[in-house]
């Protein structure tokens, strides 16, 4: 990541900020995608699941199985499940193996075998060789959202590279939901780069869906050093004065009487008068933002720049740099 820093000699609520820099997370286009839940029915911290084990997953229509018996290496064959759940094995025919896990399909094999009398004791081994519809869904703030095929030992950040990687408005966590376990969610945190990121690079399975959180993100635009978004890091909260210092402060030429606020409401875009010069003298309040405001400073200098209206301001707010606070 490229380091900014923050001058404090221009403006004096510089010093509202704490850290030294901010870093810029990706230059791209603040497109809306939808936001992730902020949690499922039940949320259990990655920490909670020291105990138990997955269970097994189960065989479904189209999947790939590799059958093989013990000592009988004619047997062996490679067979697809067909859509009503069956596969057909050489000497004994239809078996129907849909919503079985691999153990059950092998002991289903095994009585078949012996109760046709084909063989005493047989060994019957399946290997699940290709999962045809469980892959792994990823969605939220992804790059691609979908569903990956991924097969064998896969871990969070294999699904998520699958997927594009995170979007610059990407939250710090993830939402795991297991198929076996439809109504309890693993919350695991998402530090790329912390050295504890790798203990929450959980495993993941086929049917597993995996939904990458939104965080909020505050826009600056008009007649400010450094335009762009600021990414509200989950909890964190940022006032007007704080987004105007992320952007570097205000030109000399701009219009602090005249800046504006966009809020997104129900009913529409809302247009907030927002005098910045009596918010930076102490007497007006230093608002509080929420997630997807815009902070609009026209330019003194320019009356139309003042007079426009509040979609040509959240039309500026596309194609702006997303930034990250550390």
């Amino acid at each position: 990541m490229k380091s900014k820093s923050i001058s404090l000699a221009s403006l004096a609520f510089f010093a509202l900020l704490s850290a030294d820099g901010f870093a810029q997370d990706r230059v791209g286009s603040p497109e809306v995608r939808a936001g992730a839940p902020a949690s499922g029915p039940l949320t259990t911290p990655v920490a909670a699941r020291s105990t138990g084990s997955p269970q097994d997953l189960l065989i479904g229509a189209g999947d790939l199985l590799e059958v093989s018996l013990y000592g009988v290496p004619d047997f062996k064959t490679d067979v697809r499940v067909n859509s009503s759940g069956e596969i057909s094995l050489p000497m004994l025919g239809a078996a129907a193996v849909s919503g079985l896990s691999v153990e059950q399909a092998e002991t289903l094999i095994e009585r078949k075998l012996s109760q046709k009398g084909l063989f005493n004791n047989p060994h019957v081994t399946v290997f699940e060789k290709e999962y045809a519809t469980q892959g792994i869904s990823v969605l939220g703030e992804v790059q691609k959202p979908g569903i990956y095929p991924l097969l064998g030992s896969r871990r969070l950040y294999d699904a998520i590279s699958a997927a594009g990687g995170t979007t610059p408005k990407a939250g710090r966590y993830v939402l795991i939901t297991r198929r076996n376990d439809p109504q309890r969610s693993v919350r695991a945190p998402l530090l790329t780069g912390a050295p504890e990121s790798m203990e929450n690079n959980v495993p993941v399975k086929p049917g597993d869906t995996i939904v990458v959180s939104k965080a909020g993100v505050v826009y600056v635009v008009g007649d400010v050093r450094q335009p762009g978004g600021f990414v509200m890091e989950n909890g964190n909260d940022i006032t007007v004065l704080k987004a105007i210092a992320l952007a570097q402060g205000t030109n000399p030429n701009a219009g602090l009487s005249a800046a504006r606020l966009i809020r997104n409401t129900p009913e529409g875009p809302k247009d907030v008068p927002l005098s910045l010069k009596k918010i930076l003298t102490a007497k007006a309040p230093d608002l509080q933002l929420q997630p997807d405001d815009i902070v609009f400073v026209p330019s003194s200098a320019g009356k139309g720049a003042a007079k426009r209206g509040a979609e040509a301001i959240l039309q500026m707010a596309t194609g702006v740099a997303i930034w990250r606070i550390p």
